[in-house]
């Protein structure tokens, strides 16, 4: 340690960073470097962004502002970080988050080092048996209408590092390159895409919803995932209570609370049949809603339960065409399986967990694009779709583990 800086920041400390930056890869920032070309001259640019962090003297550059369309025709705006600013985040994280950890809510899921999604949906449908109404929350904008001055007061909560918090106020105002080449100079907001900002989210949240929900509602259990909430109210009146002054509460932390997606929603099932206009909700890639399932006897009831969402299932009814199989007909098939389990078995771990035959017409769609793919590889088989079927399904039948989803049966048939 050079003790003649400003502030103790070690050189592990930024060794760290850097390997975790690498990990979770990611695209350049207004830069244009990439991971590969930051690593030519790494031990001078670690050793760079060091200096400058350990006297004070860093200062983060514009972050580059992308539009990602969404499925409502909106975009979505993420702020893209350098390579260097990215790990002088990532320091920060690193520093930071261990205190932060053993004071967040143990209902907050997002970001959060051992809890994942999956948790969070699998306490959202106990819950919504244990409950008859859910008020589904949808704060607008979230992430660029946070109040800097209350994220800084939060975060002042949690740490004396004087480093840290002059860093992190700085990342709070640092510029954004729009995309017709202006700069932006933010009055709050921090920029979705930071490494930091998911760290900054729940932090703010903690105080403004987790512990306040705690003081004001202990009773209502709740789940949280970042910015997206489902609560869980008895009555529709405590609902209604609850809409009512969660906006209020929103309001006073300058955020609000969507007027048409957040809503409150009946969890009908064969044990409670009130009508209500509202039955189901998205959570997390999932749609909680009534449906039909069998019990250990046999017996069919309908249950409140998740499956994945409409919305899932375009992006990934998408994303097999994306792949465009028909036209890889100089890969073998082995080839093509190596290039698309990883992805296959994303989709059957997170959406497989629960009512998982929901999935199955999707995997049955993949069967039918691979017997496409093999019409398209083999004269044999040009303009007889059954045939290619019948050959796919003799290639499961002796190797059922070439594609992941044959082995959980979902395999072309033999015709036999």
């Amino acid at each position: 340690m050079n003790q003649t800086k400003s502030f103790c920041i070690s050189k592990n400390e930024l060794w760290s960073a850097y390997k975790k930056v690498k990990a979770n890869k990611g695209a350049a920032g207004l830069d244009g470097q990439t991971i590969k070309e930051f690593e030519k001259d790494l031990k001078g640019n670690l050793y760079k962004l060091w200096n400058r962090m350990s006297s004070g003297s860093y200062f983060p550059p514009p972050v580059l502002r992308v539009e990602i369309p969404k499925a409502d025709g909106a975009v979505r705006p993420l702020g893209i970080p350098t390579v260097a600013d990215r790990i002088a985040q990532m320091v920060v994280k690193q520093r930071l988050e261990p205190e932060l950890e053993q004071h967040f809510h143990q209902d907050s899921y997002g970001y959060r080092p051992g809890k994942s999604a999956l948790d969070a949906v699998g306490k959202a449908r106990k819950c919504c048996w244990n409950n008859d109404w859910v008020l589904d929350l949808d704060i607008k904008g979230f992430f660029d209408n946070i109040d800097s001055q209350l994220m800084l007061k939060a975060v002042q909560a949690h740490t004396t590092e004087k480093w840290v918090l002059l860093y992190i106020e700085r990342w709070l105002k640092a510029p954004i390159k729009l995309q017709d080449g202006t700069l932006k100079y933010p009055e709050k907001g921090t920029p979705q895409g930071g490494v930091i900002s998911p760290l900054l989210a729940n932090l703010f949240l903690h105080y403004a919803f987790d512990r306040w929900m705690d003081r004001t509602y202990p009773n209502v259990p709740f789940e949280r995932y970042a910015d997206d909430a489902v609560c869980h109210c008895k009555t529709l009146a405590q609902a209604e209570s609850l809409k009512q002054k969660l906006n209020g509460r929103m309001n006073e932390v300058g955020l609000e609370l969507h007027p048409d997606k957040t809503r409150i929603v009946y969890c009908k099932d064969d044990n409670r049949r009130r009508d209500y206009k509202t039955v189901s909700f998205d959570f997390l890639g999932f749609t909680f809603r009534p449906r039909l399932s069998r019990n250990r006897n046999g017996k069919y009831f309908v249950n409140f339960s998740p499956a994945i969402s409409k919305k899932a299932k375009k992006s990934i009814y998408q994303t097999i065409k994306d792949w465009q199989l028909t036209r890889r007909s100089l890969l073998d098939i082995s080839d093509i399986a190596s290039r698309i389990n990883p992805v296959i078995r994303g989709w059957i771990n997170y959406y497989g967990r629960y009512y998982k035959s929901a999935l199955y017409p999707i995997l049955r769609h993949l069967n039918r694009r691979l017997s496409r793919w093999a019409m398209r590889k083999y004269k044999r088989f040009r303009f007889h779709e059954l045939r290619a079927s019948y050959w796919l399904g003799k290639i499961a039948h002796r190797d059922s583990n070439l594609f992941v989803h044959w082995t959980w049966g979902i395999k072309p048939s033999t015709g036999q």
